[in-house]
Protein backbone atom coordinates (compact mmCIF):
# COMPACT_ATOMS: atom_id res chain seq x y z
CA UNK A 1 0.00 0.00 0.00
CA UNK A 2 1.24 3.42 -0.73
CA UNK A 3 0.70 6.72 1.60
CA UNK A 4 1.02 10.03 1.36
CA UNK A 5 1.81 11.25 5.10
CA UNK A 6 1.09 15.22 5.18
CA UNK A 7 1.42 17.59 8.59
CA UNK A 8 1.53 20.73 9.51
CA UNK A 9 -0.49 22.75 7.03
CA UNK A 10 -0.84 25.26 9.04
CA UNK A 11 -3.12 27.32 7.18
CA UNK A 12 -0.91 27.49 4.16
CA UNK A 13 -3.47 26.63 1.33
CA UNK A 14 -1.10 26.95 -1.55
CA UNK A 15 1.48 24.64 -0.27
CA UNK A 16 -1.64 22.39 0.64
CA UNK A 17 -3.22 22.15 -2.83
CA UNK A 18 0.38 21.98 -4.02
CA UNK A 19 0.90 19.06 -2.19
CA UNK A 20 -2.57 17.35 -3.03
CA UNK A 21 -2.06 17.75 -6.88
CA UNK A 22 1.57 16.22 -6.40
CA UNK A 23 -0.40 13.34 -4.37
CA UNK A 24 -3.13 12.72 -6.95
CA UNK A 25 -0.14 11.65 -9.21
CA UNK A 26 1.72 9.51 -7.07
CA UNK A 27 -1.10 6.88 -7.07
CA UNK A 28 -1.51 6.84 -3.24
CA UNK A 29 -3.60 4.57 -1.73
CA UNK A 30 -4.37 6.29 1.64
CA UNK A 31 -3.55 10.20 2.84
CA UNK A 32 -2.78 10.26 6.69
CA UNK A 33 -2.66 14.07 8.27
CA UNK A 34 -0.42 14.87 11.56
CA UNK A 35 -2.01 17.56 12.76
CA UNK A 36 -1.40 21.37 12.77
CA UNK A 37 -4.22 21.98 10.06
CA UNK A 38 -4.72 25.85 11.27
CA UNK A 39 -2.23 28.48 12.50
CA UNK A 40 0.26 30.53 11.60
CA UNK A 41 -1.25 31.18 7.75
CA UNK A 42 -4.07 33.04 6.13
CA UNK A 43 -6.39 30.39 5.22
CA UNK A 44 -7.40 28.09 8.45
CA UNK A 45 -10.68 27.37 7.10
CA UNK A 46 -9.74 26.61 3.65
CA UNK A 47 -7.39 24.19 4.79
CA UNK A 48 -9.58 22.64 6.96
CA UNK A 49 -12.54 21.73 5.07
CA UNK A 50 -9.93 20.63 2.55
CA UNK A 51 -8.51 18.22 4.71
CA UNK A 52 -12.40 17.25 5.21
CA UNK A 53 -12.90 16.74 2.15
CA UNK A 54 -10.52 14.18 1.51
CA UNK A 55 -12.18 11.89 4.31
CA UNK A 56 -8.33 11.04 5.32
CA UNK A 57 -7.24 9.86 8.71
CA UNK A 58 -6.11 13.00 10.95
CA UNK A 59 -4.63 13.60 14.20
CA UNK A 60 -4.69 16.50 16.49
CA UNK A 61 -1.53 18.83 16.59
CA UNK A 62 -1.13 21.29 19.11
CA UNK A 63 -1.95 24.59 17.04
CA UNK A 64 -5.51 22.45 17.00
CA UNK A 65 -5.99 22.07 20.03
CA UNK A 66 -5.28 25.96 20.78
CA UNK A 67 -7.44 27.16 17.90
CA UNK A 68 -10.41 25.47 20.04
CA UNK A 69 -8.78 26.87 23.76
CA UNK A 70 -8.06 23.19 24.62
CA UNK A 71 -4.48 24.06 25.65
CA UNK A 72 -2.67 27.24 27.12
CA UNK A 73 -0.99 29.51 24.47
CA UNK A 74 0.77 31.23 27.34
CA UNK A 75 3.85 29.74 26.17
CA UNK A 76 3.57 30.36 22.43
CA UNK A 77 5.72 33.09 21.50
CA UNK A 78 4.01 36.45 20.48
CA UNK A 79 3.18 35.78 16.51
CA UNK A 80 2.45 32.13 16.98
CA UNK A 81 -0.22 33.45 20.37
CA UNK A 82 -1.36 36.20 18.11
CA UNK A 83 -2.39 33.84 15.02
CA UNK A 84 -3.94 31.33 17.20
CA UNK A 85 -6.05 34.27 18.20
CA UNK A 86 -7.15 34.79 15.00
CA UNK A 87 -7.46 31.35 13.68
CA UNK A 88 -10.02 30.93 16.86
CA UNK A 89 -11.92 33.65 15.31
CA UNK A 90 -12.04 32.87 11.52
CA UNK A 91 -13.69 28.76 13.00
CA UNK A 92 -16.77 28.22 13.24
CA UNK A 93 -18.22 25.99 15.50
CA UNK A 94 -18.86 23.40 13.61
CA UNK A 95 -14.92 23.56 12.85
CA UNK A 96 -13.81 23.32 16.18
CA UNK A 97 -15.99 20.33 17.02
CA UNK A 98 -14.40 18.58 13.90
CA UNK A 99 -11.26 19.81 15.75
CA UNK A 100 -12.00 18.60 18.80
CA UNK A 101 -13.16 15.15 17.66
CA UNK A 102 -9.68 14.50 16.34
CA UNK A 103 -7.56 12.09 18.82
CA UNK A 104 -3.88 12.49 19.53
CA UNK A 105 -2.26 9.54 17.99
CA UNK A 106 -3.72 6.27 14.89
CA UNK A 107 -2.14 3.34 14.29
CA UNK A 108 -2.79 2.09 10.45
CA UNK A 109 -1.74 -1.48 9.24
CA UNK A 110 1.59 -0.21 9.02
CA UNK A 111 2.73 2.10 11.12
CA UNK A 112 1.78 4.66 14.16
CA UNK A 113 1.50 8.26 13.82
CA UNK A 114 1.85 10.96 16.41
CA UNK A 115 2.20 14.30 16.26
CA UNK A 116 5.16 15.27 18.13
CA UNK A 117 6.29 12.09 20.32
CA UNK A 118 5.15 8.75 20.84
CA UNK A 119 5.71 8.94 24.94
CA UNK A 120 3.60 11.72 25.85
CA UNK A 121 1.60 12.77 22.54
CA UNK A 122 -0.78 15.06 24.87
CA UNK A 123 2.65 17.48 25.63
CA UNK A 124 3.52 18.11 22.01
CA UNK A 125 7.21 17.74 22.93
CA UNK A 126 9.80 17.64 20.16
CA UNK A 127 11.81 15.08 18.93
CA UNK A 128 14.72 17.14 17.35
CA UNK A 129 17.81 15.23 18.50
CA UNK A 130 19.03 11.44 19.22
CA UNK A 131 18.26 11.92 22.78
CA UNK A 132 14.85 13.04 22.19
CA UNK A 133 14.15 9.76 20.20
CA UNK A 134 15.16 7.66 23.29
CA UNK A 135 11.76 7.72 24.84
CA UNK A 136 9.63 7.43 21.94
CA UNK A 137 11.61 4.45 20.75
CA UNK A 138 11.06 3.16 24.26
CA UNK A 139 7.27 3.56 23.71
CA UNK A 140 7.21 2.19 19.78
CA UNK A 141 8.80 -1.38 21.29
CA UNK A 142 6.13 -1.20 23.92
CA UNK A 143 3.72 -1.84 21.99
CA UNK A 144 5.73 -3.75 19.12
CA UNK A 145 5.47 -1.34 16.47
CA UNK A 146 8.50 -0.90 14.23
CA UNK A 147 7.56 2.36 12.64
CA UNK A 148 6.07 5.40 13.37
CA UNK A 149 5.64 8.86 11.69
CA UNK A 150 5.07 12.50 13.23
CA UNK A 151 5.54 16.37 12.24
CA UNK A 152 5.90 19.49 14.92
CA UNK A 153 9.68 20.48 14.28
CA UNK A 154 8.56 20.91 10.85
CA UNK A 155 12.02 19.24 9.87
CA UNK A 156 12.02 16.50 8.02
CA UNK A 157 14.65 13.34 9.57
CA UNK A 158 14.66 9.71 9.74
CA UNK A 159 15.41 8.18 13.44
CA UNK A 160 17.11 4.65 13.78
CA UNK A 161 16.70 2.64 17.09
CA UNK A 162 20.35 1.45 16.56
CA UNK A 163 22.98 1.78 19.70
CA UNK A 164 23.70 4.43 20.01
CA UNK A 165 20.83 6.00 17.93
CA UNK A 166 21.71 7.56 14.87
CA UNK A 167 19.27 10.03 12.06
CA UNK A 168 19.54 10.44 8.18
CA UNK A 169 18.86 13.50 6.42
CA UNK A 170 18.53 11.62 3.54
CA UNK A 171 15.27 11.95 1.43
CA UNK A 172 15.08 8.34 0.70
CA UNK A 173 14.87 6.80 4.49
CA UNK A 174 14.79 2.62 4.20
CA UNK A 175 12.49 1.21 7.20
CA UNK A 176 13.31 -2.18 6.59
CA UNK A 177 15.34 -2.32 9.55
CA UNK A 178 15.54 -4.62 12.40
CA UNK A 179 15.18 -1.67 14.32
CA UNK A 180 12.57 1.00 14.89
CA UNK A 181 12.26 3.57 12.83
CA UNK A 182 10.94 6.91 13.24
CA UNK A 183 10.14 9.55 10.51
CA UNK A 184 9.07 13.29 10.62
CA UNK A 185 7.49 14.08 7.73
CA UNK A 186 8.07 18.06 7.99
CA UNK A 187 5.82 20.30 7.14
CA UNK A 188 3.29 21.42 4.39
CA UNK A 189 2.77 24.87 5.25
CA UNK A 190 5.66 25.88 6.88
CA UNK A 191 9.53 24.33 6.58
CA UNK A 192 12.26 25.06 8.83
CA UNK A 193 14.67 23.64 7.84
CA UNK A 194 15.86 26.36 5.36
CA UNK A 195 14.49 24.86 2.78
CA UNK A 196 11.28 27.03 1.50
CA UNK A 197 9.52 23.96 0.10
CA UNK A 198 6.90 21.78 0.99
CA UNK A 199 7.51 18.89 2.31
CA UNK A 200 5.70 15.77 2.75
CA UNK A 201 6.07 12.40 2.90
CA UNK A 202 5.12 9.17 0.62
CA UNK A 203 5.69 5.67 2.35
CA UNK A 204 5.35 1.98 0.12
CA UNK A 205 4.66 -0.69 2.30
CA UNK A 206 5.52 -3.43 0.05
CA UNK A 207 9.06 -1.82 -0.51
CA UNK A 208 9.60 -0.05 3.29
CA UNK A 209 10.67 3.00 1.96
CA UNK A 210 9.88 6.38 3.58
CA UNK A 211 10.12 9.06 0.63
CA UNK A 212 10.69 13.34 1.48
CA UNK A 213 9.09 14.79 -1.49
CA UNK A 214 10.18 18.75 -1.55
CA UNK A 215 7.63 20.89 -3.80
CA UNK A 216 7.93 24.91 -4.71
CA UNK A 217 4.55 26.17 -4.54
CA UNK A 218 3.24 30.25 -4.83
CA UNK A 219 4.64 31.18 -1.56
CA UNK A 220 4.02 35.38 -2.84
CA UNK A 221 0.44 34.99 -2.70
CA UNK A 222 0.30 32.78 0.72
CA UNK A 223 2.25 35.60 2.23
CA UNK A 224 0.19 38.40 0.73
CA UNK A 225 -2.71 36.70 2.25
CA UNK A 226 -1.07 36.36 5.87
CA UNK A 227 -0.62 40.22 5.51
CA UNK A 228 -3.80 41.24 4.23
CA UNK A 229 -5.24 39.08 7.47
CA UNK A 230 -3.24 41.73 9.19
CA UNK A 231 -1.13 38.66 10.93
CA UNK A 232 2.57 39.78 11.48
CA UNK A 233 4.52 40.40 8.92
CA UNK A 234 6.92 38.36 9.93
CA UNK A 235 4.41 35.48 9.44
CA UNK A 236 4.91 35.79 5.82
CA UNK A 237 8.91 36.80 5.96
CA UNK A 238 9.75 33.21 7.40
CA UNK A 239 7.69 31.30 4.49
CA UNK A 240 10.58 32.46 2.12
CA UNK A 241 13.28 31.41 4.38
CA UNK A 242 12.31 28.48 5.38
CA UNK A 243 12.14 29.06 9.27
Amino acid sequence: MRYAILSDIHGNFEALTTVLDNIAAANVDRIVCLGDVVGYGADPVLCLEKIRELGCACIAGNHDWAAIDRISIDFFNAYAKAAALWTREQLSDEHKEWLADLPLTLTTDHFCVSHGTFHQPEGFNYIQTVFDAQLSFEELRSHNNHLGFLGHSHVPVGFFDTDPITYTLDPEIPTAEENAVIVNVGSVGQPRDENPHASYCLYDSETRTATITRLAYDIDVAAEKIKAAGLDPILAQRLYLGK
